[in-house]
């Protein structure tokens, strides 16, 4: 089998599932049941030479079922996952989702959300990372990940997968304020409370800031401090032109206990997924914000 176009993916009935693309061959040898086809987000052409036996090229036997195939995928997405050694599972698939939903490429973004749900993610932890998100990259840009993410949601549960729904948002207390709350939060992130020319210039934007994103948003709990920063590293290092907010975020996820490593781990993370523009982004952020000892 020669790919002409795209990408292909060949499985034996063991589960093996490997990927090849434009330019490479996949040969199978006799006798060995397989089954072969596009990636789910994009289509892919190729051309198949056969020996024949008897008349016969090939034996069709059952159809495999869409289940079959995405269980294939969600295989192959386990084994084609970064070596990291300080990210858990979940905390590595939340990298590539925030990156995806930042700069819209839903085709990309439905195959990080399936192999997250295959990693552990719940259905409302995902929820969360895309409504965290919308304070960065815009309510457009959520809606479509929260969308993406339901039309899956349904898919799977159309071919028989159960995927945990998960924690619930938390209900904000009737007994607390949203702007104490966030000035609370904000200097527990940074490490100090958040002064500057900009906010003295215009101080609406950091009661903004402190009410809504640090108080309404990140006292909804269902992910933890670390995993909102993971997300936001990850949506910033996939736009153009904030780096400086990418390097504020880099600084935060330290105080909030994120290591080197795991900074480290995040940046070779969307290397691998979404390039290396995006990749080396965060590289060079991660080494201006926390330099490596000489």
């Amino acid at each position: 089998m020669v790919v002409t176009s795209g990408v292909a993916v060949t499985g034996t009935r063991d589960g093996k599932v490997i990927a090849f693309k434009e330019g490479e061959t996949v040969w199978c040898p006799s006798n060995v049941d397989h089954w072969h086809g596009a990636t789910p987000d994009a289509p892919m052409t190729h051309l198949v030479i056969t020996g024949s036996r008897d008349g016969e090229s090939v034996v069709w036997k059952e159809k495999v079922s869409d289940s079959d195939y995405y269980a294939g995928q969600q295989r192959k997405a386990k084994v084609n996952a970064v070596a990291t050694h300080s990210l858990s599972g979940k905390q590595q698939a939340i990298v590539p989702i925030a990156a995806f939903t930042a700069n819209g490429d839903l085709q990309a973004l439905k195959t990080a959300i399936r192999s997250g749900l295959v990693a552990g993610l719940s259905i409302n932890e995902i929820k969360e990372i895309q409504i965290h998100l919308y304070a960065y990259v815009g309510f457009p840009r959520a809606l479509n990940g929260l969308a993406t993410l339901m039309a899956i949601c349904d898919e799977r549960k159309a071919d028989g997968i159960s995927d945990p729904l998960g924690q619930e948002a938390n209900v904000f207390p009737a007994d607390q304020h949203s702007l104490e709350v966030g000035k609370d939060v904000q200097t527990t992130l940074v490490g100090r409370p958040v002064t500057g020319p900009l906010f003295d210039f215009a101080p609406d934007i950091n009661e903004l800031l402190q009410r809504h994103l640090f108080g309404d948003l990140f006292a909804r709990g269902v992910l933890d401090y670390q995993s909102r920063e993971i997300a936001t590293i990850s949506a910033l290092a996939n736009l153009d032109g904030v780096e400086s907010q990418l390097k504020s975020h880099i600084a935060i996820a330290a105080n909030v206990g994120i290591t080197s490593a795991q900074l480290e781990d995040i940046a070779a993370v969307l290397r691998a997924d979404a390039g290396s523009k995006t990749g080396g982004r965060a590289e060079e952020a991660l080494r201006e914000v926390i330099p490596k000892p000489k």
